[in-house]
Formats: C-alpha cells, sequence, structure tokens
C-alpha cells in the first residue's frame, strides 16, 4: 500500500488569514470597549444598552461554539 501525504498547505494558509483577521477584530473590540464603546456615562440612554446587548449576544453566540456551551453544548 502507498503511503501519500496530503498538502495541506493551502488549508493552512487559509487558516491562518482568518485566525489573524480574527485576532485584529478582537484587538479592535477590546479597544473600543476600552474605550466604553466610544460612549460618554454621562449621556448613556437605553439606545446604548440595546445596542451592546446586541454585541454581547453575538459574541456569545460565538463564545458558546467555540466551548461548547450553551445551545452548542455536547
Amino acid at each position: 500500500m502507498t503511503c501519500r501525504t496530503t498538502d495541506n498547505t493551502n488549508a493552512l494558509d487559509a487558516f491562518l488569514a482568518a485566525k489573524f483577521e480574527i485576532d485584529a477584530m478582537l484587538e479592535r473590540l477590546a479597544a473600543l470597549s476600552a474605550d466604553h464603546f466610544e460612549t460618554n456615562p454621562d449621556e448613556i440612554n437605553w439606545g446604548h444598552v440595546g445596542t451592546l446587548n446586541h454585541y454581547r449576544e453575538k459574541l456569545r453566540e460565538i463564545t458558546d461554539s467555540a466551548f461548547k456551551e450553551g445551545e452548542y453544548a455536547e
């Protein structure tokens, strides 16, 4: 039987490109969070709360999927 190796260079390149993009997005989100999502604490209203809750739900879906929690729990 012949042993074949699979050249997954293209897959590795695509994986790393996606990872670098995710890392960049996380850095931008961390900076935005550190700046209180560009809000002035004296001007916070329920619209800001709604927007932040929307962001939180999207991030929760991602983390639940990544860590197999919530609806993704096994």
